[in-house]
């Protein structure tokens, strides 16, 4: 695996990790927020200051993360590739390359936040919505 650039003919592939991920992730979103955040979601690529993609040997785009302002703003993986350190390359990239602190994580994905954890990250604060309003409560964690 290596980490590289995402052109933007790769967004919608992009969207598909996205989408593919926080469905094996976040049992808590539903069908209807899913409608919602999706197309957030595939205009937020060309918006994002610092994006880089996570690529098999042969190229192909199994994940992707993107920072804004030294925060993760995003990190999804295909799930099939879960387990196998892609995420840790990721944010590892993130750390070196756009200096990134912080993170926001969904309270309700224990899995996610053991990541963090593992890679240095504290909770530093809680919202009880997520960015939409929605009654997702948010942990804020920095590095």
């Amino acid at each position: 695996m290596n980490v590289s650039e995402i052109r933007p003919d790769e967004y919608d592939r992009a969207a598909e990790l996205w989408e593919a991920s926080v469905r094996a992730t976040h049992d808590f979103v539903t069908e209807a927020d899913l409608d919602v955040f999706r197309p957030l979601v595939r205009a937020s690529f060309g918006e994002i200051a610092q994006l880089a993609g996570l690529r098999t040997d042969d190229g192909l785009l199994i994940g992707f993360i993107g920072v804004e302002d030294g925060n993760v703003e995003m990190l999804f993986l295909d799930p099939e590739y879960r387990g196998q350190g892609g995420g840790s390359l990721l944010l590892e990239h993130a750390f070196a390359s756009f200096a990134a602190v912080a993170v926001d994580v969904n309270e309700q994905n224990p899995q996610a936040i053991g990541f963090y954890e593992r890679h240095g990250f504290r909770v530093v604060s809680r919202s009880e919505h997520d960015t939409t309003g929605k009654p997702y409560p948010i942990l804020h964690m920095k590095r």
